[in-house]
């Protein structure tokens, strides 16, 4: 690009300006692996990263149905579907990825036991056997999984001497509390927790940790929350009276996977119905 000249890119879905891949000294395309990407947010994070050129993971648990599907949407070549259980199999995962990717450039912390009408332990209406599953069960998937995955793939980064990102999905819930789900809240605080101090740890190696924390997402497994009174609620919580929509989010995580200096921060993404100090 000759001095003066304007760079060249444009805008994404979610009004982040991109640049050609040259200009933003990015070599060759990079490998990506997703976690939870069957569907909702982490199909339209594997979307993106395939629309920026990169080849991408797609990691499912139980869905392939879905994730065949999610794979099959996915411009350009060089992709992959892979299994597995995240609480159990985070070193095979990691493993997988790096050896039909040809390394894991950007990992996304996506896969979670998320906020659905299923998942919802409000203490004085829950029973305790209900109460200690989804503890245990939010625990094992949002952290200790995700905490799991980061250390494969990280050791795999360090080990090739490759600068790398890892983007944490975590949630607004994480500050302003999840009355129907405090394990969910509680368990997204702790992911950005472990991002933070991942940051600091990891920057020597060239490794950047950074996460978002959106706020409502409008995904096929709350389709039914934005019908009614109850829609009505959710659209009003921001002042643009509406909820994300999943490329939204995923056009800021491309960001940060993009970016080392933004390594350590938390992203809020939330469309102003939740402002922390």
């Amino acid at each position: 690009m000759s001095h003066g000249e304007a760079p060249r890119g444009g805008r994404d879905g979610g009004g982040f300006v991109r640049q050609d891949r040259a200009d933003a000294g990015v070599s060759r395309r990079r490998g990506v692996l997703v976690t939870g990407a069957a569907s909702g947010l982490g199909r339209a994070v594997a979307l993106a990263f395939a629309e920026w050129g990169d080849r991408v993971a797609v990691h499912y648990n139980s869905n392939r149905t879905e994730a065949e599907a999610t794979l099959k949407s996915l411009p350009g070549n060089g992709h992959a579907l892979i299994q597995g259980d995240i609480t159990v199999a985070a070193r095979e995962i990691a493993d997988t990825a790096e050896q039909v990717l040809g390394g894991v450039d950007v990992l996304v912390n996506n896969a979670a036991v998320v906020t659905t009408t299923a998942t919802a332990h409000p203490l004085a209406e829950t029973s305790f056997e209900h109460w200690q599953q989804m503890w245990r069960d939010s625990v094992e998937v949002n952290l200790l999984g995700a905490a799991d995955l980061t250390y494969w793939v990280a050791r795999h980064m360090i080990e090739r001497g490759a600068a790398g990102h890892v983007v944490n999905v975590g949630s607004r819930g994480a500050f302003r509390g999840e009355p129907d789900h405090p394990a969910y809240g509680a368990t997204k605080a702790a992911l950005h927790s472990m991002g933070q101090s991942l940051a600091v740890s990891l920057a020597p190696y060239g490794i950047s940790v950074a996460s978002v924390a959106p706020g409502f997402i409008a995904t096929e497994r709350v389709a039914d929350w934005l019908t009614g009174e109850r829609g009505a609620e959710l659209r009003a919580q921001s002042p643009f009276g509406r909820v994300a929509e999943p490329r939204e989010i995923a056009a800021a995580i491309v960001h940060l996977a993009g970016s080392q200096w933004a390594s350590g921060a938390i992203l809020d993404l939330n469309g102003a119905s939740y402002l922390r100090t």
